[in-house]
């Protein structure tokens, strides 16, 4: 599978980067060993990119990833997980679905973007990973704690950057104002940015992709089925993890006239789209199984010709100067 490297560090992502939330139960439970066989599948698929966090199933995510990557050579991939959450040990009934994860509420969030905070929660991964680094460290969220990520999360990232604990820092949101800021105003590495530049919405172009673009870093592309509607586009989808307005199930259902006339299924053409821009160095997808996994690899493989895209444009759905993928973009 083609690689690439995060701006101006040494860190390899592949094309494809696996997303372990699904492993930590969102949503519903796996098992185990449904878990393990989804990071076999993508590790033999060539898959070296694996994405977590703490709030996936309240270290559930980092846990299983973490048995599931053991014993493979260390320098062969690539991890990345996320602070701002520390998980505070909680003597609640009942379960996590409030936050979207079918587990024990065992533990409860804490958001803390201090500089200590950092280094907690990053030692506390490591121990649930049973690592002794990770490549990336992302700030997750902090959509209502900017300033204090601004001015104590991110120099502590910093620093560990610096001394060599990391190799590339970042932000992790599903917004793209303060990506963008955190592209002006730092120097952080990456920006994983889920659902905003997709093929159903660009807000992302102008803001974290442009900036990215101008300073030589690094996009990482999560949500493109935007919350699976781009998987399946009907009444009652899901968007933005809540059901998807009319208005935008029916855009998503013209998009899937287009690809389909040119015998492309709409996820697949979904996958193949934010790779066309050159700040991005990966797509980032959910799996739960090793058949979604091999589905996923299938759509990326799948060739896309220049002529579907043109169509986009004509009709409307791609503004005229959104860059798209050539076909060397494939998976390899």
């Amino acid at each position: 599978m083609r690689t690439g490297r995060l701006g101006g560090t040494g860190v390899q992502v592949t094309q494809l980067a696996f997303g372990a939330a699904g492993i930590g139960n969102l949503y519903r439970p796996i098992s185990e060993d449904a878990a393990v066989a989804a990071v076999e599948a993508a590790w033999e698929a060539g898959i070296r990119t694996f994405d977590t966090a703490p709030h996936y199933g309240l270290g559930l995510s980092e846990r299983r990833l973490g048995a599931a990557l053991r014993g493979r050579p260390r320098a062969a991939y690539t991890v990345s997980t996320k602070v701002g959450r520390l998980l505070v040990p909680d003597d609640a009934d009942g379960d996590d679905l409030a936050n979207g994860f079918a587990v024990p509420a065992t533990h409860r969030r804490v958001w803390d973007f201090s500089a200590d905070g950092v280094l907690r929660s990053l030692d506390a991964s490591l121990n649930r990973l049973g690592l002794d680094r990770v490549d990336i460290a992302l700030l997750h969220d902090p959509d209502d704690h900017a300033e204090q990520a601004l001015d104590e999360a991110y120099p502590a990232l910093e620093r560990l950057r610096d001394e060599g604990v990391v190799r590339a820092i970042g932000i992790g949101m599903n917004r793209c104002g303060l990506p963008a800021r955190f592209l002006r105003e730092t120097d952080i590495d990456v920006v994983l940015l889920a659902g905003r530049y997709t093929l159903l919405e660009q807000e992302g172009l102008a803001g974290p992709l442009s900036e990215a673009a101008a300073r030589g870093k690094s996009v990482v592309i999560g949500g493109v089925l935007n919350s699976g509607l781009l998987s399946d586009p009907k009444p009652g989808a899901t968007y933005d993890y809540a059901p998807a307005p009319d208005v935008v199930v029916a855009r998503a259902l013209r998009l899937k006239a287009v690809t389909e006339r040119h015998g492309v299924p709409l996820r697949a053409a979904a996958l193949h789209f934010p790779l066309g821009h050159r700040a991005v160095a990966s797509v980032l997808t959910g799996a739960r199984s090793a058949q979604e996994v091999l589905d996923t690899v299938e759509q990326l493989r799948r060739p896309v010709p220049p002529a579907l895209w043109d169509d986009l444009r004509t009709e409307g759905l791609l503004a005229p100067n959104t860059p798209t993928p050539t076909p060397h973009h494939s998976a390899g």
